[in-house]
């Protein structure tokens, strides 16, 4: 699919507000793999497919899990939020044929991370916290480390978010932790090699 009949399969499914924020994803990331060498063509049909399902009502996102075969871990079933970007991925696969799985395991890990991201995976997760249309306490902050490395805006947005759920009780996944821990590590790793 091209770029123009992706923008136009996401628009009939989201809200016009959606449909804005995946345009200014796309923008985002495409600018975030130029920056850092990721595929830009890539990175911006990521972008505008990330959230396909997050105007879904949940019980059909949870059908779509479940007829692709995706069993919630016991997180995964408490948090609804991370539900849209696994229904999201399946549906890109099932019925648009997306056969890219950077590009599909890009949009299932937008939400939680993981562990051993790809240079894909961490610009499309950085990119849907810092694109044009977010207003939120720290995202300048955020912006400026994105400037810096994706790594140390990962850092934050997992901040952000793991203090976010603690504070509504709610579950971390699992993969939130691995991928800080990743970019932790990677952190030190750089400044290491830069003494």
């Amino acid at each position: 699919m091209t770029f123009e009949q992706c923008e136009q399969e996401v628009k009939r499914h989201l809200t016009d507000k959606r449909f804005f924020h995946s345009q200014c994803v796309a923008a985002e990331a495409a600018r975030l793999a130029q920056r850092y060498g990721a595929d830009v063509e890539k990175a911006r049909l990521a972008g505008i497919l990330h959230d396909i399902m997050k105007d879904t009502p949940p019980e059909q996102q949870l059908k779509i899990l479940r007829d692709s075969g995706i069993i919630l871990t016991k997180t995964q079933s408490r948090n609804r939020k991370l539900w849209h970007a696994l229904a999201g991925a399946a549906y890109l696969r099932g019925a648009l044929g997306v056969s890219d799985e950077e590009i599909v395991s890009a949009v299932a890990c937008h939400t939680s991370g993981k562990g051993d991201m790809s240079l894909l995976e961490k610009t499309l997760f950085v990119a849907d916290y810092i694109s044009a249309d977010r207003e939120y306490p720290g995202v300048e902050e955020m912006r400026r480390a994105a400037n810096r490395s994706l790594e140390e805006a990962m850092v934050e947005g997992i901040l952000f978010t793991v203090n976010e759920l603690m504070e509504q009780r709610l579950p971390v996944a699992a993969e939130s932790i691995q991928a800080y821990n990743d970019a932790i590590f990677t952190l030190e790793q750089k400044k290491e090699q830069s003494l």
